[in-house]
């Protein structure tokens, strides 16, 4: 059974809360919300919110399916996690975090405090996002990538000024590279596999896999080595 018991918590009858879920105070579930086994709601979290959109929003206007949260996840104090969202197994998800529409987080990955995931945006398994980083609608993070804090990735080169229809594209992130905190990304940019960005880094060109560049712009200065591989970091 779930601990349905905390101070203010405020529980719609049609959410589906598997067995062990615990719950802090003031939580609010919204209908439909997935919970599975073993999942902590920490104080304040909000699960489920509704979509509100803003008149020239490009995000989809469609229903979206359920909040999903899989077993064994961590919903961090004050943390916001929009209907048709989806989170892994064991993912924790940070204090104030806030996580929109369509977007789909991995097994194990991590979203630090305060950082934003937003529409139509995939992470991979066992990526670490650390505080205050901001993911842009329609992006792509594959597994294990590390995002520093304050990092932030972008998706319009506009800014605001697109002509009807035009689809945003945000960066790519591939396996395993690194991106140093405080560093920006350019819309649609990808960045290779064990590529690294240093902190502070201004990316508007691909970087290619194993890549290590810094700079504004970045610019490329020598490769990642043998011994700096994941692979070598395994537990």
């Amino acid at each position: 059974m779930a601990a349905t018991d905390a101070p203010g918590l405020v529980l719609h009858p049609d959410a589906q809360i598997g067995a062990g879920v615990t719950f802090g105070a003031g939580v609010v579930v919204h209908a439909g919300v997935i919970l599975g086994d073993g999942v902590s709601v920490q104080d304040h979290a909000i699960l489920g919110k509704p979509i509100v959109l803003g008149p020239h929003s490009t995000a989809s206007r469609d229903a979206p399916p359920p909040l999903r949260i899989g077993a064994g996840a961590r919903i961090c104090a004050g943390a916001i996690l929009l209907a048709g969202a989806t989170v892994g197994p064991d993912a924790i998800i940070g204090d104030q975090a806030y996580v929109r529409e369509r977007s789909t987080i991995g097994t194990g990955t991590v979203v630090g405090q305060g950082s934003t995931v937003d529409n139509d945006t995939t992470i991979g398994d066992r990526v670490r996002i650390q505080s205050k980083v901001y993911l842009t609608a329609y992006m792509t993070i594959e597994d294990d990538v590390f995002v520093g804090p304050g990092a932030t990735m972008t998706n319009d080169d506009a800014m605001g000024r697109n002509a009807p229809g035009t689809q945003l594209r945000g960066p790519t992130l591939r396996r395993a590279c690194r991106i140093g905190g405080g560093a920006t990304l350019v819309p649609g940019v990808v960045v290779g596999e064990e590529a690294f960005v240093a902190a502070g880094a201004v990316v508007t060109a691909d970087v290619p896999p194993r890549a290590f560049v810094m700079g504004v712009p970045a610019r490329r200065v020598r490769e990642v080595g043998e011994a700096d591989l994941i692979e070598n970091f395994r537990g």
